[in-house]
């Protein structure tokens, strides 16, 4: 049964990265009518209401001792990441934030060593680390140099380590044992309210127009029941399943999936160097994930689906 929800638990996390490694294409369709931190709002308030239909049991938590955990990853993982993420890319390449979010899962393996006395990971996870990078770096980078920005890189730093906060939170959140939709809608609720600040200095307009066009509801939609309500509540179960680092390192995936779906949907040009990257960083998530028994795994995957 444990091995089962291992199983799971992968194909959860790699689930959720195909959906959020998508999301690229929504955001950059409404940017061009809406503001950064309207999206995050918008995107956040729907899966809030979404995750209240599904699930609408109130959660009861043990008092200050859960919430403060609650708390932490709202901020973290809604609003400072996301924040981050946005400003950063005001200020730097975009293939600059996408390579140093990627390092992520790094910070998740120093946190969890530092916060929890997690084990070292040894050779094989720091190994497909490095292959990982230089995959996405090929992706990321193409043809081009790299550009450093002090600002934009250390906000996007920021970001990649509030990220892997958020991942070690959720962790202990689980161990809670409350239900992961109940959880997630909570983490959404404090992250809501942290946004609330920004929002105050932002000039949100409501006005029906913009949500009447088929084609930005479409993709708000899809941001905040897909890649908010959905993904959200998958990736919480994959890391209460695998840990923080071993769901993290999918994060590795997000630069590939955004490579297929260019191809695909807006009929990009799939270059050498660009699948020599992919190769390189599906290589090294394998190489980072714990090794099984070849036969094993068969037996497992065929059992699970």
């Amino acid at each position: 049964m444990e091995d089962k929800k291992y199983i799971q638990g992968h194909l959860f996390a790699l689930a959720t990265i195909f959906l959020w490694g998508t999301t690229f294409i929504s955001t950059k369709i409404l940017l061009r009518q809406f503001q950064p931190i309207e999206i995050l709002f918008f995107r956040f308030l729907l899966g809030f209401l979404v995750l209240i239909l599904i699930y609408p049991k109130r959660l009861k938590t043990e008092g200050w001792r859960e919430e403060k955990y609650f708390m932490a990853a709202g901020l973290c993982g809604i609003t400072l990441y996301y924040l981050f993420e946005n400003i950063a890319l005001t200020y730097t390449m975009a293939s600059n934030v996408g390579v140093i979010i990627s390092i992520s899962p790094f910070f998740t393996a120093l946190l969890a060593r530092v916060v929890t006395g997690e084990k070292s990971l040894g050779r094989r996870f720091f190994l497909g680390f490095l292959l990982a990078m230089c995959g996405i770096c090929l992706i990321s980078f193409g043809g081009t140099a790299l550009h450093l920005s002090p600002k934009g890189d250390f906000l996007a730093v920021l970001a990649a380590f509030v990220w892997a906060a958020y991942s070690m939170l959720t962790k202990k959140i689980g161990s809670f044992g409350h239900n992961i939709i109940q959880s997630t809608r909570r983490c959404f609720a404090w992250g809501l309210l942290f946004m609330a600040p920004v929002l105050l200095f932002t000039d949100i307009s409501l006005g029906r127009q913009r949500f009447a066009d088929p084609l930005n509801l479409g993709n708000l939609l899809f941001l905040g029941i897909g890649a908010s309500a959905i993904c959200f509540v998958t990736w919480n179960t994959a890391v209460k399943r695998l840990g923080a680092v071993k769901t993290t390192v999918y994060i590795y995936m997000v630069p590939v999936v955004t490579i297929i779906t260019s191809v695909l949907i807006l009929g990009e040009k799939l270059t050498v160097r660009a699948a020599c990257g992919a190769f390189l960083t599906i290589a090294g998530l394998f190489l980072s994930v714990e090794k099984k028994k070849k036969s094993e795994k068969c037996d497992l995957l065929t059992e699970v689906l």
